[in-house]
């Protein structure tokens, strides 16, 4: 499972022994010395806490900046902390240095604080030792300690009920109630909007997030999880898989850290039921940058495991993370370039894109999992089992899926078309970095399209929206007039597969499924009883096919026959006056490549 052994596993080694030895003799003698040791590595520090000592590394290093990435809802700023070995600042010329730039984001969730101590322990390690690391050589850092600024300042004991540790922490969500690692794709929040910039400003080569599981129990100190089940760059994928997680598994097993897939139960909290491991989705972290051609790791330490043992565990992932980057520098910019080349070469758009993949159910290998000897316990209180772990150490042989397929193809247009009234969906768009065209006249163009019906919502809020559970549509092309100003949004770009996760109708996080465009799907005209009856007996008297329809609609749903305003609206539905509007698209997808050139070429004439 975990692929083949690591060839040279003494040299990464021996060199994270000395760092580890140039760290130690630096912490016991220097003066910065974080909170959390400070506290006998029990506590996590506040916001302002965590701003004073990234002030001071950044007073005494030219190889450490801190800058602001944006603002909270609550005017905070958002920091985050710039590592170069040269002391440069800023993006171009750490790219043109042909430099590795790693992002490293701590505390989207607050509560899972490790990430903050360990990154913080890190820099500090990295740039404080007898002399700065030699990681440094190949790499830039980018270190966000605190993402959620306002989440983590709702501070306090009551925050984790399912976590040990530390002795205070910070709120999973922010000041408006959002979990931020739902909201990448939507981008609602001001946070989100501020990390997309910086994303796009900077365009890190690797991405980590770290985290906090909850779950169940077992003895691994931290899992992870990359998307390398086929819905990144195959190249990308195949990097990720054999020269990155491969050394890295086992270079943290070789320090004393097994570690594991990041996994579900296929029962919810039945560890028997088997394993389960896929890709995340755009809407989430390492999710959204796979899809932008930059690898993403995501650790989850266990809850359950003392606070000092899991910000150890994340500090030694970090650290064998960038060993593992700066040996494969060249390599993976090299893959990269390659990666978004592709992406945006009319070769991308020839393929079928998939845009969902699934589990294969009937698809798995055994494995031996290190989990926590449990019972099964009768609950006095619901009359359902639960399980109740011991402190035994037990080895589980279990089934695991891990092999996901495509289960949804489209294919791509050249580009899309969106008026100019769903500006809402237009600043979404821009903020990923989306670039888009305007029409300068109006014009009348054939596009394919999708009409919708029978759509469904979840009745409570999810992330402050009422998600679509269910929607069915055709697609069709039709003759539309676009009018100036709308948008042309093509798909030769490298955010393409955001663009259609985005615009998609089926893309998995899409603003169609989040509500963005729930406004198609109102019914605005309606036709009064003394209108609409006369008119539907005459309608029905005239045409035997309309006829035939609506005894079969009645027979085959009694909830239509037995509603009397359902009956009539269907009629007026099928009258001139109904609008013709409701339930299309107003998405449009052109294929025709000469098509985007002339409107191009009329806008550039018409300025």
């Amino acid at each position: 499972m975990f692929g083949r052994i690591f060839e040279k596993p003494m040299r990464p080694i021996f060199s994270l022994f000395l760092l580890f030895v140039f760290s130690y003799s630096f912490g016991q003698s220097g003066d910065l010395i974080t909170f959390y040791e400070k506290s006998g590595k029990k506590e996590t520090p506040r916001y302002n806490e965590t701003l004073e000592f990234c002030r001071k590394m950044d007073a005494s290093s030219p190889l450490i900046s801190l800058q602001v990435m944006g603002k909270s809802a609550r005017g905070r700023d958002i920091p985050f902390l710039l590592v170069d070995g040269q002391g440069m600042t800023d993006p171009v010329s750490i790219h043109r240095a042909g430099k590795v730039l790693v992002l490293i984001q701590a505390c989207i969730h607050p509560g899972e604080s490790e990430g903050k101590d360990a990154g913080l322990m890190l820099i500090r390690d990295l740039v404080f030792g007898q002399k700065p690391s030699p990681l440094l050589n190949n790499l830039s850092i980018l270190f966000i300690p605190i993402f959620n600024v306002d989440g983590h300042e709702r501070f306090g004991p009551y925050n984790r009920i399912n976590q040990n540790g530390p002795a205070e922490m910070g709120w999973r969500v922010t000041a408006g109630n959002l979990n931020l690692n739902r909201d990448y794709l939507k981008a609602d929040t001001p946070e989100m909007k501020a990390w997309l910039a910086f994303f796009n400003r900077w365009m890190p080569d690797f991405f980590i997030d770290t985290h906090t599981t909850d779950g169940a129990d077992y003895q691994y100190q931290l899992t992870w999880s990359m998307n390398i089940y086929g819905d990144m760059d195959p190249e990308l994928t195949r990097w990720s898989r054999d020269n990155f997680v491969e050394p890295m598994t086992s270079q943290m097993e070789t320090m004393g850290f097994p570690v594991f897939p990041y996994i579900e139960f296929r029962d919810w909290h039945n560890p028997e039921s088997g394993l389960e491991s896929e890709s995340s989705p755009p809407m989430l972290s390492q999710g959204y940058t796979s899809y932008r051609n930059r690898p993403g790791l995501l650790i989850e330490t266990h809850m359950l495991k003392p606070y000092d043992q899991r910000v150890n565990a994340t500090y030694h992932c970090l650290l064998i993370s960038l060993g593992i980057l700066e040996k494969e520098h060249e390599h993976l910019i090299d893959l990269i370039t390659k990666a978004d080349s592709l992406v945006i070469s009319p070769n991308f758009r020839k393929s079928n894109f998939p845009l969902r993949f699934s589990l294969r159910q009937n698809d798995s290998i055994m494995v031996d999992f290190k989990g926590i000897a449990y019972d099964e316990v009768k609950s006095t209180l619901t009359g359902e089992t639960w399980f109740r772990y011991d402190k035994e150490k037990t080895t589980f042989s279990l089934p695991y899926f891990s092999h996901s397929e495509p289960s949804k193809f489209i294919k791509l247009p050249e580009a899309y078309i969106l008026p100019p009234e769903w500006k809402t969906v237009i600043d979404r768009m821009a903020c990923h970095g989306i670039l888009m065209d305007t029409l300068s006249i109006d014009t009348t163009i054939w596009v394919s399209t999708s009409i919708f019906r029978d759509p469904r919502w979840q009745p409570t809020p999810y992330e402050g929206h009422h998600r679509m559970t269910r929607i069915l549509y055709q697609d069709t092309v039709i003759q539309r007039s676009y009018p100036a100003g709308s948008v042309i949004i093509p798909l030769g770009q490298n955010c393409a597969r955001i663009i259609a996760h985005l615009l998609e109708p089926d893309g998995n996080g899409s603003l169609l499924s989040w509500g963005f465009f729930d406004p198609v799907f109102e019914q605005k005209e309606y036709a009064e009883r003394y209108v609409i009856e006369p008119l539907a007996a005459k309608m029905l008297a005239e045409d035997p096919i309309l006829r035939e329809n609506f005894e079969k609609k009645k027979k085959d749903d009694p909830a239509f026959a037995g509603d009397v305003n359902a009956i009539l609206n269907w009629f007026y539905s099928k009258t001139p006056w109904w609008d013709q509007a409701k339930d299309h698209y107003p998405v449009g997808r052109i294929y025709d490549s000469s098509l985007i050139e002339k409107l191009m070429k009329t806008r550039a004439a018409k300025q």
